[in-house]
């Protein structure tokens, strides 16, 4: 089987390409842009893939709300772009998306379903949402799968971050620390996701899952435990959604529930902790090495 991965040069794209049962062909920017139909139709018939992963996205969730044009011609128009060719060349496409789906229930207190109502609070969850609906709608063989809050090892040099990474930067310059304790959600390995994907590719049974490592978490008691299992001593205290007051709107609770990946034969990601303390074991051996 020959693959396709766009954007295999990030967190999830890096741990995702090793584990492809076949040729993996990896591309990013600036071989491919999702806003170019004409490249992504060039790209497809050079290759001539079998399946196409979408690891791309734009993801600057506060920077959306001032530039909505921007991320709807990332994550809505050119992954429309993306399913059409694929459907054109009955080729398999899977694409990643988000907890930022959803948010609009306020009261919302347990793990959203892939079959219910999704209901965005921000432009980033919205054009995320509409790229959800082109893939299920334009090509019949595909793969959505929505997952939260990714860190990789990846993510710890270089120019890649995540919320891991930034914690740790940020603690080890001293300054006290306010994370919100009023959003929760699950953080997830870009490992485990990545191990996922590669299940769920094995099976035919297309459409949409949710995937990310279980348990439920703020991004405060998050924090806290990146510290803990750390050993370092941060002046980290909890605030509000308000008073932090992001230009985007968060959902307050966002976890997601994964219990569907079970009638496709693939096993739920482990708890958020052992995930976390196994990504802190990979970082150390990194900068050890």
């Amino acid at each position: 089987m020959r693959f396709v991965v766009i954007g295999a040069a990030g967190q999830l794209g890096r741990d995702l390409t090793p584990l492809l049962p076949g040729e993996v062909i990896p591309v990013g920017r600036p071989a491919v842009d999702l806003t170019q139909p004409e490249g992504l139709s060039a790209l497809l018939d050079e290759h001539q893939p079998d399946a196409v992963i979408n690891c791309a996205a734009y993801n600057f969730v506060d920077k959306a709300e001032a530039e909505p044009d921007a991320a709807f011609a990332v994550n809505a128009w050119g992954v429309r772009a993306l399913a059409r060719e694929c459907a054109r060349r009955d080729c398999l496409l899977m694409h990643f998306s988000t907890d930022f789906v959803f948010g609009l229930d306020a009261h919302r207190a347990t793990p959203y379903l892939p079959t219910d109502a999704p209901g965005p609070v921000s432009v980033y969850g919205m054009s995320k949402l509409t790229g959800e609906y082109a893939v299920r709608t334009e090509c019949p063989k595909h793969f959505v799968i929505r997952t939260c809050g990714l860190y990789g090892v990846w993510g710890s040099g270089g120019k890649g971050t995540n919320f891991v990474e930034t914690m740790l930067k940020l603690a080890g310059q001293g300054k006290p620390l306010k994370v919100v304790g009023d959003q929760t959600c699950t953080p997830s390995f870009t490992k485990d996701i990545a191990a996922v994907a590669v299940g769920l590719l094995k099976s035919d049974r297309y459409g949409l899952y949710h995937a990310t490592n279980t348990g439920a978490v703020t991004w405060h008691d998050f924090a806290r435990a990146i510290f803990d299992l750390a050993g370092i001593k941060a002046d980290l205290s909890p605030t509000t959604s308000a008073a932090y007051n992001a230009p985007a709107r968060r959902p307050p609770y966002s976890v997601l529930d994964c219990t569907g990946l079970t009638a496709a034969g693939v096993a739920a990601p482990r708890d958020w902790r052992t995930a976390l303390t196994e990504y802190l074991s990979d970082r150390n051996s990194r900068s050890a090495a």
